[in-house]
């Protein structure tokens, strides 16, 4: 049985970000980097006159840095990811943390009439409904690095990073440290 059709009752808008971090796409790179810093923030939206253009990330910058040793010349928009999946305010949160698992993001600009709104993070949605927890980890785990180390979902603190095998569990350095 598919529980494709289950809603939380909670909206995309009750939940998303109004107060987001953006730039203009032509923004240099290290012009991005000195911003995310300043805001404490791991992403950037790019848009243009409240257009979407793009969204770069962390992973974004690191892409570049190991594909360039030169970066003066480099605008946000030419390394940022530019197919962006995007959802409604109207949308259950059920349907945004299935969106996130399917498309493997796990940030989602809220858009009306492609104009950007607001800003859904998965932390968002988990912060008000734990309860997806279960739905959203088994779309972020897979990624692995080296033979020991995942991309995914912290079993203890349930945070989004880079993860160890100890006492058969999967958990963050953070946590690893606490043991």
């Amino acid at each position: 049985m598919k529980n494709d059709h289950i809603k939380v009752g909670i909206t995309v808008g009750d939940v998303m970000a109004r107060n987001f971090i953006s730039a203009n796409p032509e923004i240099s790179i290290f012009a991005a980097i000195d911003l995310m810093v300043k805001k404490r923030i791991g992403s950037l939206i790019l848009q243009k006159k409240g257009v979407l253009k793009g969204i770069l990330t962390e992973k974004d910058i690191m892409w570049a840095l190991s594909k360039q040793k030169y970066l003066e010349d480099i605008k946000a928009i030419d390394i940022c990811t530019r197919k962006i999946t995007t959802i409604r305010p109207s949308a259950d949160i059920y349907d945004a943390v299935r969106i996130m698992k399917k498309v493997k993001f796990r940030r989602l600009p809220v858009v009306i009439k492609k104009k950007v709104i607001g800003y859904l993070t998965l932390k968002d949605i988990l912060r008000i409904q734990p309860e997806l927890f279960d739905l959203a980890r088994h779309g972020f785990e897979k990624k692995e690095v080296g033979n020991m180390l995942k991309e995914g979902i912290c079993e203890e603190c349930e945070k989004f990073d880079f993860l160890h095998y100890q006492n058969e569990k999967l958990i963050c350095d953070d946590c690893l440290k606490e043991d």
